[in-house]
């Protein structure tokens, strides 16, 4: 793109290093800059409106225009600022908030610890892990298992969770006691005419595999998202988590879900845990439980999780971790506000309702020539772009078919996000049929734009 000097795209290019982009393209490239949102709709700096089909990062699920967070937010400024919750300080919307958590958990639960992201959070779960089997008197059991493709954060730890590998590349991760074992994506995964059911058996016995080899007695714990999301939103298969469960609870290993993406309504129930009968140890949410008007996580966890750690501290005195706008007070009012929003409104069913709409009209793109597959549940999905649907490829290079039909997307006005070959789509739980119906068919529109591009393409080997 041509940048005036002095404009907001040149001085971006001049001053600011982005996240999840490639710095010397950007250099040439230039920035889109947002100005302003309305409901599940954003605006670029030349005043061109875009449908934001990624919720922004999964997260805005009440659009970016709802004036009553911006009005709990006023309000809390107004009352109390900042506060903290170290040395025994609390605030009311604190405390107001973690009771909601608890209660609304949908296995018992016990307490709720305060962050600031999804990777601060489940950074801290690992090293609360770890305290908790020091407590046990257990100290060889620091091993944490994850899967190929799942996300759980960037920072050191936490990108050690995560299965990507460019997540892991020149950083020097994985960090050590880092485990993975396989993706559920039964598509890319599963041997010729394997069942969904049989898949699911194989990565269990998969899992045992690997829990034996290094020894049950060195394994704390099983950390996964409900349905995968940055890693391409892979629905598990027919029985997985019943499978994966059974597992851990013979080996008595804890199961940490990462809630990030699927929390507050994203599968159509209030969690994936309700959608896939998954009963976790702890649960962590970030994202949507402020719409991300503002930085908040938070990790739930249960009096198996909390009772050692309660211990520990009292042994050697304190509980030495915690961050300075943990619980903050405007985060914690804004998430009040938000679930108070998410329930009066019915977002939830209304999720369920127009998320099945849009897996109905976007499983009718699964005969085109480029799509490999569709798939989804409530409002997440993504469509698997493809040169050759017989061997379920895409292009030679991982990631070219995707970024054009990201950006062949974008001239249509409509924001999605590639994960290599995979268009992923989350938009706003306040999206009806209307913006759906835009949605599907603009990318019913790029497929046929996407064809001229794919035919320069050459296919992966």
């Amino acid at each position: 793109m041509t940048m005036l000097p002095n404009s907001q795209e040149a001085r971006d290019v001049a001053y600011q290093l982005h996240a999840y982009t490639n710095a010397r393209s950007h250099q040439q490239a230039g920035p889109l800059v947002i100005e302003r949102g309305e409901g599940p709709y954003v605006y670029d700096a030349a005043g061109k409106r875009y449908l934001e089909a990624m919720a922004g990062l999964w997260s805005v699920g009440l659009g970016f225009s709802e004036k009553r967070l911006v009005d709990a937010a006023h309000r809390q400024m107004q009352a109390l600022p900042f506060y903290h919750t170290f040395a025994s300080r609390s605030h009311g919307p604190s405390i107001d908030l973690a009771e909601k958590l608890v209660k609304m958990a949908p296995v018992p639960m016990s307490k709720v610890f305060f962050t600031n992201s999804g990777s601060e959070a489940n950074d801290t779960v690992l090293k609360l892990i770890a305290y908790r089997s020091n407590s046990l008197g257990q100290p060889q059991r620091k091993k944490v298992i994850s899967r190929m493709r799942g996300y759980h954060g960037v920072t050191i730890a936490s990108a050690s969770l995560t299965g990507l590998p460019n997540n892991h590349r020149s950083f020097d991760l994985p960090l050590p006691n880092i485990l993975h074992t396989g993706s559920p994506h039964h598509y890319k995964d599963a041997a010729p005419g394997e069942s969904e059911e049989a898949f699911a058996t194989r990565r269990a016995e998969e899992l045992d595999a690997l829990i034996q080899k290094e020894g049950p007695e060195t394994i704390a714990a099983f950390f996964g998202e409900p349905v995968m999301g940055a890693g391409g939103v892979i629905v598990p298969p027919t029985t997985y988590w019943e499978k994966i469960q059974a597992v851990l609870n013979k080996y008595d290993i804890l199961l940490v879900a990462d809630e990030v993406i699927c929390g507050f309504g994203r599968t159509g129930k209030m969690f994936g845990c309700e959608t896939y009968n998954i009963k976790p140890d702890v649960l962590v949410v970030s994202k949507q439980i402020t719409s991300s008007y503002f930085p908040f996580s938070a990790i739930i966890m249960n009096d198996r999780m909390f009772e050692p750690i309660a211990d520990e501290s009292n042994k050697i005195g304190v509980l030495g971790h915690g961050f300075t706008a943990g619980g903050h007070p405007v985060g914690s009012a804004v998430a009040l506000e938000n679930l108070k929003i998410i329930e009066e409104r019915g977002l939830v069913a209304h999720a369920a309702e127009i998320g099945a709409y849009m897996q109905a009209r976007l499983r009718k793109l699964a005969d085109h020539p480029l799509v490999g597959e569709v798939r989804g549940v409530g409002l997440i999905a993504a469509v698997e772009l493809v040169l050759d649907k017989g061997r379920k490829v895409a292009a030679a290079t991982p990631g070219a078919l995707g970024g054009v039909a990201s950006k062949l997307l974008l001239e249509r006005g409509i924001i999605s996000r590639n994960m290599l070959d995979a268009l992923a789509i989350c938009p706003p739980l306040i999206v009806g049929k209307a913006e759906i119906d835009e949605l599907v068919d603009g990318i019913a529109g790029m497929l046929e734009d996407l064809k001229a591009e794919a035919a320069k393409l050459t296919p992966a080997a």
